[in-house]
């Protein structure tokens, strides 16, 4: 699994987590839904001011987005 897909598999995890639509929460990080989908399944490359804004809406810390097993170092 690369960065991508960790990244977007660790958002869509928080974003159910939360009962957050898809929808509802590229409108919070102001990016569009079909972004966030390709964000969600490691299609698009997002950048850390694009991750920052989604983190964000998320209603998280960076610390806590990370602090998951799926991004340490096997």
């Amino acid at each position: 699994m690369d960065i991508n897909q960790k990244i977007g598999e660790r958002i869509r995890e928080l974003r159910k987590e939360k009962n957050i639509s898809q929808e509802a929460l590229a409108n919070i990080a102001e990016v569009d839904r079909t972004y966030m989908t390709g964000v969600e399944t490691g299609k698009r490359n997002v950048t850390v001011k694009v991750l920052e804004r989604i983190v964000y809406a998320l209603d998280i810390d960076f610390t806590i987005f990370f602090d998951d097993n799926k991004f340490s170092r096997k």
